[in-house]
C-alpha cells in the first residue's frame, strides 16, 4: 500500500464534544503482543512517534462514514476517528477490522443494535432498550444536555434516545421550560437548552422533526437556537422570521394546507442554512434527514400548485396583462422563478409533467414579453426561468421559436430577444451575457436535436437560425470591424496596419463571447456556418481583432481561425489563401517580438498544425508569401519545417510532371508510327513488318507526326511558362492593407491558377525561377518581404 493511501489524520472527541486533531501519520494493522491481538497503529509522519495504538476489539462498534472516515468509541467518553487521505486506504483498514470481527466489509457499522459497544448499554435488559431520561425540570437541564451530546457519537444510542424522546412527548416539555427560562432570564438554562435542541436535531429522526417543526413548536425551537453559548448576545432569529421576512401571495392561496406547508418549508430552510453552524466533516450525515424533510416539502408544494390550474392560469393572465404594474409583475416573475427551482426536486416523470403544464399555459410567450422589459431584476429572473426550460427541453423551445417565426418579425423572436439581452448586458463582467450565451449554445447544439422519419430538427432549426437570428448575433462583431472603423496606413513599408479595434473592455468581452459561440458553430454546423463565413467574408472581419490591445480578444480571433483550419476543408483553405488571411496573424506574431507568451504559443501551434497535417495548399501559400519574414524565427523549427515540406512537394510535382511528359511523348510516337505503317501497307500492299532494307528516309515520315512534335514542344514550353507566371503572381500579390488591392491579388492568383496548372490548387514554382522571383517581387518592399 502506497504512503498516500496509508496517510491519515487522528482525531479524538474532547469534553465539549468537539473533534481535536492529534496529528497526521501513516496507519497499519498488525499483531501487537502486548495487547494480545490485531491492532491499529498510527505513526507520525514527521518523527515516526506513535500517535495511536488501538486493539481491534471484537465487540467494539466501528462505523465507516463518507468512504474516508472510521469512527469508534474505546470508553464511554473516549471517541476516536481516522480520516484517510484516500478511499482505497480506508477500504483496506475497514476490511481488516471486519475480518477480525467476522463481519461483511459491505456494512457501515460492524455491530447491530443488540451488540452495543457501550458497556453500560450491554448490561441493560433486552426488554428495555430505551434510555432513561431525567425528569424535565430546570435543575436537570445540564444533565439532559450532557446525555444528549454524549450519544451523538454512537449510532445505537442515538436510536434509543430518539425513541425515548418520541414516546414520552419530551420535546414539548422542553419547549415549555424554554419559555420559563426566557421569562426568568435564566441564561444558564437557555444555554443548556441550545445544546439540547441542537443535539436533538443531530439525532436525524424524521418523527422528531414532525414535532419540532409543527406550527405549535417551531418558533420555540428557533428561540432555543438563538442562545448559542459561544455568542456574547443572543441572535434575533424569531424577530426576523415574524417581522422582517414577509410572505407575499402574488395570487391569494385559498388552500390552508398549502400555505402552512410553504411557511414551514421556509422556516426549516432558514434553520438549516442560517441558524445551525456548518457541520464538521464528522457531522455532515447528522442532518441528512433534515435535508430530506425540506426536499419532500418542496415536492408537495409543487404538486399542490400544479394541480390548481385556476391558480396558475390567473398568474399567467396577470403576468402578460399590459395593465399589470411593474412591482406586481416583478413579484409574479419571482414566484415563477422559485416555482421552477422547487420543481428540480421532482422525479423526472413528474418534472416532465410540470414543464408541459407550464408550456400549455403559455410560459414561453410570457417570457418573451418580460425578457424585453427595462427592469433589470425582472429580466434576471426571467433569464433564470428560461434556463430551466432550456435545460428541461431544448426541443420544446426550438419548436416554439420556429412556429413563432411564421407569424412574427425577426426583431421580436424569442431567440433574438435573448441575443439582444446578451448584447445589451450592462454588467461590467457580463455575468448575464455569459449565462445567456450558454443557453444559446445549448439551443444550437446538434447533439441534442432530434431526428425522426418525418422531419429532421437539425436541418429545420439551423436553417431558421441562420436565416432569422445569425445576423443579430454577429451585428456587434461586424459593426466593430467595419471599413469605417478601420484606418490603414498607406505608406509603403509601413510597420503596422493601424486598425482601430474595440478597446473598451466590456465591448471586448462581448466580442469574445460572440466569437466563442461562432467557434462552436464552426465545429458543429459545418455546412451552414461555412456558407455564412464565405458570404460575409467573416474571417477577414474577425482577424481585424488580432490588433486589439486585449490579448484575450486576439486569442479568441485566432482560435476561430484555428478551428476553421483544423477542419482541413479545401473550401476554407482556398478562401484563406485567396483572401491572404494569414497576413494579420503573421503581423501579430512579428509585433509580439521575442515575448514568450500565450499569443506567441498559439500562433506557433497554428503553423505547427499545418506542418504536421501537411496541408499542402496552405504550406505553399505561407512559404511563397511569408517565408522571408518568418525564416529568422529559429527558436522553433516550425517554419523551416514548412519550407522543407514545400520543397519536398515541389520536387514530387516536378518528377510527376516529367514522368507525364515522357509517357505522353512515348504514346504519341507509338501512335504515329502505327499510323505510318498502316498507310505504308495500304500503298504497297505488302506485309505489316517491312524488310530491313526498305527502311524509309526521315523526310518521308507523314506530316502529321512533324506537326505533332511541334505542338508537343510548344505545349511543354507553355506549361512551364504557365507555372512560372502563376508563382510570380502569387509572390507579387502584396499582403494588401485595403479591400480592393486584396481582391485584385486574389483575382490574379485565381486566373493564373487555372492556366497551365498541372496540380490543381497547389502549383509550386520551379527551382531555377526562385532568384528571379525574389528580385522582381514587389513584396521585397513590404514589411512581410523584408
Amino acid at each position: 500500500m502506497s504512503d498516500t493511501r496509508r496517510r491519515v489524520k487522528v482525531y479524538t472527541l474532547n469534553e465539549d464534544r468537539q473533534w481535536d486533531d492529534r496529528g497526521t501519520g501513516h496507519v497499519s494493522s498488525t499483531y501487537v503482543e502486548r495487547l494480545k491481538g490485531m491492532s491499529l497503529l498510527v505513526r507520525a509522519e514527521s518523527d515516526g512517534s506513535l500517535l495511536l495504538e488501538s486493539k481491534i476489539n471484537p465487540n467494539t462498534a466501528y462505523q465507516k462514514q463518507q468512504d474516508t472516515l472510521i469512527v469508534w468509541s474505546e470508553a464511554e467518553n473516549y471517541d476516536l476517528a481516522l480520516s484517510f487521505q484516500e478511499k482505497a486506504g480506508c477500504d483496506e483498514i475497514w476490511e481488516k477490522i471486519c475480518q477480525v470481527q467476522g463481519k461483511d466489509p459491505s456494512v457501515e457499522v460492524t455491530q447491530d443494535l443488540i451488540e452495543s459497544e457501550e458497556e453500560h448499554i450491554e448490561e441493560m435488559p433486552e426488554t428495555s432498550p430505551l434510555i432513561d431520561l431525567p425528569s424535565c425540570e430546570l435543575n436537570k437541564l445540564e444533565e439532559i444536555a450532557d446525555l444528549v451530546t454524549s450519544v451523538l457519537s454512537s449510532p445505537i444510542r442515538r436510536e434509543k434516545l430518539a425513541l425515548a424522546l418520541e414516546n414520552e412527548g419530551y420535546i414539548k416539555k422542553l419547549l415549555q421550560l424554554f419559555q420559563v427560562c426566557e421569562n426568568l432570564e435564566n441564561t444558564e438554562g437557555l444555554h443548556h437548552l441550545y445544546e439540547i435542541i441542537r443535539g436533538i436535531l443531530f439525532l436525524n429522526k424524521a418523527t422528531l422533526f414532525e414535532v419540532m417543526f409543527s406550527d405549535e413548536c417551531i418558533m420555540d425551537v428557533v428561540g432555543c437556537l438563538e442562545y448559542d453559548p459561544s455568542l456574547a448576545q443572543p441572535k434575533r432569529h424569531r424577530e426576523f422570521l415574524t417581522k422582517t421576512a414577509k410572505f407575499k401571495e402574488v395570487i391569494p392561496i385559498t388552500d390552508s394546507e398549502l400555505r402552512q406547508k410553504i411557511h414551514q418549508t421556509y422556516r426549516v430552510q432558514y434553520i438549516q442554512d442560517i441558524i445551525l453552524p456548518t457541520p464538521s466533516v464528522f457531522e455532515e450525515n447528522f442532518l441528512s434527514t433534515l435535508t430530506s424533510f425540506i426536499f419532500f416539502n418542496k415536492v408537495e408544494i409543487v404538486s399542490m400548485l400544479q394541480e390548481d390550474e385556476k391558480f396558475l392560469s390567473e398568474v399567467f393572465a396577470q403576468l402578460t396583462d399590459e395593465a399589470t404594474d411593474d412591482d406586481k409583475r416583478c413579484e409574479l416573475v419571482n414566484f415563477f422563478k422559485e416555482f421552477c427551482a422547487f420543481s428540480q426536486t421532482l422525479q423526472p416523470q413528474n418534472r416532465d409533467a410540470f414543464f408541459k403544464t407550464l408550456a400549455k399555459l403559455g410560459i414561453l410567450p410570457a417570457l418573451e414579453i418580460v425578457m424585453g422589459m427595462d427592469d433589470l431584476q425582472v429580466r434576471s429572473a426571467a433569464t433564470d426561468i428560461f434556463s430551466y426550460l432550456v435545460e428541461f427541453s431544448p426541443s420544446m423551445v426550438r419548436e416554439f421559436v420556429m412556429q413563432e417565426a411564421q407569424q412574427s418579425d425577426d426583431d421580436i423572436l424569442l431567440i433574438n430577444v435573448v441575443i439582444e439581452q446578451m448584447i445589451c448586458d450592462t454588467d461590467p463582467e457580463l455575468g448575464g451575457a455569459v449565462q445567456l450565451m450558454g443557453l444559446l449554445r445549448t439551443l444550437i447544439d446538434p447533439e441534442n436535436m432530434l431526428a425522426t422519419a418525418n422531419k429532421t430538427e437539425k436541418s429545420e432549426f439551423l436553417n431558421f437560425f441562420y436565416n432569422h437570428c445569425m445576423h443579430v448575433l454577429t451585428a456587434p462583431l461586424l459593426a466593430n470591424t467595419s471599413e469605417d472603423k478601420c484606418e490603414k496606413d498607406a505608406v509603403v513599408g509601413s510597420t503596422k496596419s493601424n486598425t482601430i479595434c474595440p478597446d473598451n473592455y466590456q465591448t471586448a468581452q462581448l466580442l469574445a463571447l460572440i466569437l466563442e459561440l461562432l467557434t462552436f458553430c464552426v465545429e458543429h454546423h459545418t455546412y451552414h456556418i461555412k456558407n455564412y463565413i464565405m458570404n460575409k467574408d467573416l474571417l477577414r472581419r474577425v482577424l481585424v481583432l488580432m490588433n486589439s490591445k486585449h490579448t484575450f480578444l486576439a486569442l479568441c480571433a485566432l482560435r476561430f481561425m484555428r478551428r476553421i483550419i483544423g477542419l482541413k476543408d479545401e473550401f476554407y483553405n482556398r478562401y484563406i489563401t485567396k483572401g491572404n488571411l494569414f497576413e494579420p496573424v503573421i503581423n501579430a506574431l512579428l509585433d509580439n517580438g521575442t515575448r514568450y507568451n500565450l499569443l506567441n504559443s498559439a500562433v506557433i501551434e497554428l503553423f505547427e498544425f499545418i506542418r504536421v497535417e501537411d496541408i499542402k495548399s496552405l504550406i505553399a501559400h505561407i512559404v511563397e508569401n511569408f517565408y522571408n519574414a518568418l525564416e529568422s524565427i529559429e527558436y522553433v523549427q516550425t517554419f523551416k519545417g514548412l519550407k522543407t515540406k514545400y520543397e519536398q512537394e515541389k520536387d514530387r510535382q516536378n518528377q510527376k510532371l516529367n514522368s507525364n511528359r515522357f509517357r505522353r511523348d512515348a504514346r504519341a510516337l507509338e501512335e504515329d508510327e502505327e499510323m505510318w505503317f498502316n498507310e505504308d501497307e495500304e500503298e504497297e500492299g505488302e506485309a505489316v513488318v517491312p524488310p530491313v532494307e526498305k527502311s524509309k528516309p526521315e523526310d518521308d515520315f507523314p506530316d502529321s507526326y512533324e506537326k505533332f512534335m511541334e505542338t508537343k514542344k510548344a505545349s511543354a514550353a507553355n506549361g512551364a511558362n504557365g507555372a512560372n507566371s502563376k508563382s510570380v503572381a502569387a509572390q507579387t500579390s502584396p499582403a494588401s492593407s485595403n479591400g480592393s488591392s486584396s481582391k485584385n491579388a486574389t483575382l490574379t492568383t485565381a486566373v493564373t491558377a487555372t492556366k497551365g496548372s498541372l496540380v490543381g490548387l497547389v502549383d509550386y514554382p520551379d527551382d531555377e525561377d526562385d532568384d528571379e522571383e525574389e528580385e522582381t517581387s514587389p513584396r521585397k518592399r513590404s514589411r512581410l518581404g523584408s
